[in-house]
């Protein structure tokens, strides 16, 4: 009897480890990420670059999570209404944000007191897109060249308006930072969103409008605008004939609207993991490329040390030459 006890206890003891593994494993199994849902907030409203970014990367992410990705526009205050939902919401990697330019980089020089932080408070999912600006003016304004209308602007302050999706996005600083190489004064129109901006652009109510080029030219190559630079160091693709502002001889000016998917600091380290292997996934998937490629838009392929880093050089660089222009959205 005492030769069989001992090995009985180890078999009752072996079991119980057993139970127990099985019991810690079922329920992390049953709750692997993603188990529900997510959202995808895109802090502008539809019709602009935030959120054709928003809607081709959560139909993509659906697919290659098995779980739908609901895009939310949630506007207000330029981009700061959503982009501060997005700091507020658990950090558990069902609220995802579409984080770009204005609300990630500029927003810091532009607000004093800005209700979220974009480094400490926000992880990179990954970087997708970035695209230029194009400066565009309503049909019937009189000058053909950049130059011809940067002189008029010179010698009437204030006289030329330039509209935005709102302020603090990338098409308010790509205006200002027009107007500070330039040595002009332009009046700033803000907008509820690229849409309403286009609306009163179209109607003549507003005289120029810096927009994302992929955006602009169904409007240019329809006649609807007049077309006179892009922001960035080499010509769009799509807009062949149009110079850079640097060709132009008028100043120097480069801003590109990048786009890229963040969430909550402190999301578990296997929500991330998944989160970050998929939006890698999607931006090489040629479906993808093709819809982003065709309207203009340069791919962004960063590992996640690269878009961190890029991310705090963004930040300091566009927040110190906001600051330092004076350009304030308070």
């Amino acid at each position: 009897m005492s030769h069989y006890l001992p090995l009985a206890r180890k078999l009752v003891c072996a079991t119980l480890v057993a139970l127990v593994a099985l019991m810690g494993t079922t329920p992390a199994n049953a709750q692997e990420f993603p188990a529900r849902p997510l959202r995808l907030i895109v802090p502008q409203p539809p019709g602009g670059g935030f959120d054709l970014v928003g809607r081709i990367v959560a139909s993509k992410l659906s697919e290659l999570l098995g779980q739908q990705v609901i895009v939310e526009n949630k506007t207000g205050a330029g981009t700061l209404v959503g982009t501060e939902a997005a700091a507020k919401a658990p950090a558990d990697g069902y609220t995802l944000v579409v984080g770009g330019f204005s609300n990630i980089a500029a927003n810091v020089g532009l607000y004093k007191q800005l209700p979220y932080d974009p480094v400490t408070d926000f992880v990179s999912v990954g970087m997708v897109v970035s695209y230029g600006y194009a400066l565009v003016g309503r049909k019937d304004l009189p000058f053909r060249t950049l130059r011809e209308l940067i002189s008029y602007a010179r010698q009437n302050p204030g006289k030329l308006s330039y509209a935005s999706g709102g302020v603090g996005t990338g098409q308010h600083i790509a205006g200002a930072a027009l107007a500070q190489a330039t040595g002009t004064s332009l009046l700033h129109v803000p907008y509820r969103g690229a849409q309403a901006a286009y609306q009163d652009l179209l109607s003549g109510r507003v005289d120029l409008f810096f927009d994302n080029a992929g955006t602009a030219k169904q409007y240019v190559d329809t006649s609807q605008v007049k077309a006179y630079a892009v922001s960035t160091l080499e010509r769009f693709p799509g807009l062949p004939a149009l110079p850079t502002v640097n060709e132009t001889g008028v100043g120097k000016v480069q801003v590109e609207a990048w786009f890229g998917i963040f969430t909550r600091a402190g999301t578990p380290a296997q929500a991330l993991a998944r989160l970050r292997t998929e939006v890698n996934k999607l931006s090489q998937s040629p479906d993808v490329l093709g819809r982003f490629e065709k309207g203009g838009g340069r791919m962004l392929h960063m590992s996640t040390q690269e878009a961190e880093a890029f991310v705090r050089a963004e930040v300091a660089k566009w927040s110190t030459m906001i600051r330092e222009a004076g350009i304030s959205a308070d």
